[in-house]
C-alpha cells in the first residue's frame, strides 16, 4: 500500500505483535497527552476522541490511557511534549512528510536525519515541500472488517453520500482498504454518517494528501519501505505521508 499514509493500517498489524506492543502504546499515549491539552472530555474534543479510539483498537490498558490524559492536563510529571513536522526527500525523489510528538526536539531531529541518511534520503528545508500536499480528513475502511458483506461499490457510494471528496482502494498484504478523503471540517460529519450506516471504520485522522503522486519502480519502492519501516520504529514519529503512487 502507498499514498497518503503508508502506515495507518500497518500500525494496526504491528500493534497486535507482542514485541511491538509497548512502542505502539507509547505512541498512542503521546497522541492522547497532546490531544488532552485541548480538554479532557472526548465528547467535546474530537482529537482526544480519535486518540482514545486508537487506544481501544490495540487494547491499551486503562491505566496507561488515564496517565496519558493526566499528563496532558499537567497532572502527571514528564518531559514537555511537542508536536513536530519534518519534510524529506527519499529514494527516487519521493517527497515525504513526517508528523511526530517528542519530548526532545534536538534528539529526534538528529535521529530522523540519521535514518534518512542511512536509507538514501535527506531532510528538506522547513516548508519547502508542504505546498505539494494538502491537509485532508482521511478515513480507512477495511473491506474484511464489515459486519455484513459489502460490495466495493456499495462502500464507495456510502462514502460519497456521507460527503466524501474522494475515494480509492489500497491493498495491504491480503487485505483491501477503502481510503476516504474529506475536507478538514467534514471529517467528523462523514465519519458519523458512515458509522450510522453500519460501516466499520479502520481509522480516521487529519493528515496530508499529495496533490500529485509519482510512480516508482519496485527497487525504489523496496528502499522506501525500508526507510518508512525504520522511521516508524522511531518512538517520536507518529505518521508518515508521501507522494508515492500506490
Amino acid at each position: 500500500m502507498s499514498g497518503h499514509s503508508h502506515w495507518a493500517t500497518i500500525k494496526r498489524k504491528k500493534g497486535a505483535e507482542d514485541e511491538r506492543r509497548g512502542k505502539v502504546f507509547s505512541k498512542i499515549a503521546r497522541m492522547i497527552s497532546v490531544a488532552a491539552r485541548e480538554g479532557g472530555d472526548p465528547n467535546s474534543n474530537p482529537k482526544l476522541r480519535s486518540a482514545l479510539e486508537e487506544a481501544k483498537k490495540v487494547n491499551m490498558p486503562k491505566d496507561n490511557v488515564e496517565r496519558a490524559i493526566k499528563r496532558g492536563a499537567g497532572e502527571e510529571t514528564g518531559g514537555q511534549l511537542e508536536e513536530v513536522l519534518y519534510e524529506a526527500i527519499g529514494p527516487g525523489g519521493i517527497n515525504i512528510i513526517m508528523e511526530g510528538i517528542t519530548d526532545n526536539k534536538n534528539r529526534t531531529l538528529a535521529e530522523v536525519k540519521q535514518i534518512l541518511q542511512k536509507n538514501g534520503g535527506k531532510l528538506a528545508d522547513e516548508g519547502s515541500l508542504q505546498y505539494l500536499f494538502g491537509q485532508k480528513g482521511i478515513i480507512l475502511i477495511n473491506l474484511l472488517s464489515q459486519k455484513s458483506p459489502q460490495a466495493k461499490e456499495a462502500l464507495e457510494m456510502a462514502a460519497i453520500e456521507a460527503g466524501a471528496e474522494d475515494t480509492r482502494w489500497l491493498k495491504a498484504q491480503e487485505e483491501e482498504f477503502l481510503e476516504v478523503s474529506t475536507a478538514l471540517d467534514k471529517l467528523e460529519t462523514v465519519k458519523k454518517s458512515l458509522e450510522s450506516q453500519g460501516v466499520v471504520l479502520e481509522s480516521s485522522t487529519l493528515g496530508w494528501q499529495a496533490k500529485q503522486e509519482i510512480e516508482a519502480d519496485q527497487k525504489t519502492k523496496a528502499k522506501l519501505e525500508e526507510l518508512f519501516e525504520e522511521l516508524d520504529d522511531n518512538e517520536a514519529i507518529q505518521e508518515i505521508y508521501s507522494n508515492l503512487r500506490a
